[in-house]
C-alpha cells in the first residue's frame, strides 16, 4: 500500500509539472513563437501549407451580406435578419504546444465566423450541465421551458442531446425562421417541405440554423441572463482573450426575463449575426479544448463535458455536440487522424484541434472544399 501511494504522488507531482509546462498567452501579451524546427515539423513542408492556405482564398464575395444572400439563395423566405460585416482576407494560425509555429494576414481583425459560433453555444450547455442547472443531457427540453416551444406530441420528446446533435427536428418558428424553410430537401417544393412528415428526435441529423437559435433560446432561459456575457464571464476573460469579440442575435430577438429585455443570440450566421471574433481569440478557445478544459491550472470547461461533446452521434458519426468529427465518415479528411476535431464554419473558418500532435489550427477565408487537403499536407509536415 505504501508503494502505491508513493507511486502515486511521483505520478501526480509528475502530471503537475508537465501541466505547468503548458504554454498559456497572457492577454494582450505577444505570443510566444518558435520555429518549426523545434516545433518538430518539416520547415519546407510547413512552408508548402502555408503557400496552399494563400493560394486558396474563399472564393466568395468580400462583402458578407452579398456572399451569404448568393450561398442560401435557394431558401424560401431567406433574408438578413442581423448584423453583418465586410470581410478582411485571408488569414490563420497554427500553434505547437500553444506557441505560434506559423500565422498569416490579420490575426487580430475581427471576422464574421458564422457556423465556429456553434461550438461556443454548445459549451454554453456544457457549462450549464457543469454547474446543475441542466441536470442531464438527455432530459426533455421542455421540464425548463414552458412557454410552448416544446409543446405538442412532436416538440415534447426532444431532449438537450438532440439539440446539440441537430437531429431535433424540431418544428415551428423563431425570430422569423421556419424550421422547414431552413436548408430544405434538394427535391420537392414548398409544399413537400411544409407539410413532410417530421422525423422521429435523435433518428436524423439535419443540419438547421432555426433549430439552433431554439438551443440557444432555451439556454438564455435557463441562465437567466445574456449568453455573451456567461461567454465573457466563464471561458473568455479567463482565457485571456481581447475584448473585440461580440456575439449578435437577429434584430427583433429580444426577450424579457426576469423583467429584463435580453437579446437571444444566434448559433451562426446564416441569416446575419453570430460571433464577430478574431483569429486569435478563436485559437485561445481551441487551446482550451486541446488543454481538456483547462487554462493555467484552472478547469473552466469539465473533462466529461468535452468527452461527451466529442462522441459521435448516433444519427452522424461526423458529428458530436456541435463539434464535427474526422471519424471514417462522409465528412473524414484522407490522411488526417481519426481523434482529431473541429469548429466550421461557412467561407473557411475552422478551429481545429489535433489532440496527437499537441496542435491547434485556425483558418479564416480559406476555400471550404481546400482545408481537408490542407490539413493533410500539415499532417505529413509534422
Amino acid at each position: 500500500m505504501k508503494t502505491l501511494s508513493i507511486l502515486f504522488i511521483i505520478g501526480l507531482t509528475s502530471f503537475q509539472a508537465t501541466a505547468q509546462a503548458y504554454y498559456f498567452p497572457e492577454r494582450n501579451a505577444a505570443w510566444t513563437e518558435i520555429t518549426a524546427k523545434e516545433a518538430e515539423i518539416d520547415t519546407n513542408g510547413l512552408a508548402d501549407v502555408i503557400a496552399f492556405a494563400k493560394a486558396n482564398e474563399y472564393s466568395g464575395s468580400r462583402d458578407l451580406r452579398i456572399a451569404i444572400l448568393e450561398g442560401f439563395k435557394r431558401e424560401p423566405f431567406h433574408e438578413i435578419l442581423g448584423p453583418t460585416k465586410k470581410r478582411g482576407g485571408l488569414a490563420g494560425m497554427i500553434l505547437k504546444n500553444g506557441k505560434v509555429v506559423a500565422q498569416w494576414g490579420d490575426t487580430k481583425r475581427v471576422d464574421m465566423t458564422f457556423s465556429v459560433t456553434k461550438s461556443f453555444l454548445s459549451t454554453m450547455a456544457g457549462l450549464a450541465i457543469d454547474k446543475n442547472l441542466i441536470a442531464n443531457v438527455d432530459d426533455p427540453v421542455k421540464n425548463y421551458l414552458w412557454d410552448g416551444t416544446f409543446d405538442g406530441q412532436h416538440n415534447s420528446q426532444i431532449t438537450w442531446r438532440h439539440l446539440l446533435q441537430q437531429n431535433s427536428a424540431w418544428q415551428g418558428i423563431l425570430w422569423g425562421g421556419k424550421d422547414w424553410a431552413d436548408r430544405p430537401p434538394r427535391e420537392g417544393d414548398l409544399d413537400d417541405w411544409q407539410y413532410a412528415t417530421p422525423k422521429t428526435p435523435g433518428t436524423v441529423m439535419e443540419y438547421n440554423d432555426v433549430r439552433v437559435n431554439v438551443l440557444s433560446y432555451s439556454l438564455l432561459h435557463v441562465w437567466r441572463k445574456p449568453l455573451p456575457q456567461v461567454l465573457k464571464e466563464e471561458v473568455m476573460d479567463k482565457i485571456g482573450a481581447s475584448t473585440t469579440w461580440r456575439w449578435h442575435g437577429y434584430k427583433e430577438a429580444w426577450v424579457e426575463i426576469d423583467g429584463i429585455q435580453m437579446k437571444s443570440v444566434t448559433g451562426g450566421g446564416h441569416s446575419g449575426a453570430g460571433l464577430f471574433i478574431s483569429a486569435e481569440d478563436m485559437a485561445r478557445f481551441g487551446l482550451l479544448f486541446l488543454h481538456d478544459g483547462v487554462w493555467n491550472n484552472e478547469r473552466l470547461i469539465s473533462s466529461e463535458w468535452i468527452q461527451n461533446a466529442i462522441e459521435p452521434s448516433v444519427a452522424n458519426v461526423n458529428y458530436g455536440f456541435m463539434w464535427w468529427l474526422n471519424k471514417k465518415g462522409a465528412r473524414h479528411w484522407e490522411g488526417v487522424g481519426e481523434e482529431v476535431y473541429y469548429a466550421a464554419g461557412f467561407g473557411g473558418n475552422f478551429i481545429i484541434i489535433d489532440r496527437k500532435h499537441d496542435l491547434v489550427v485556425v483558418t479564416r477565408w480559406l476555400e471550404p472544399n481546400k482545408v481537408g487537403e490542407f490539413m493533410a499536407k500539415l499532417t505529413k509536415a509534422l
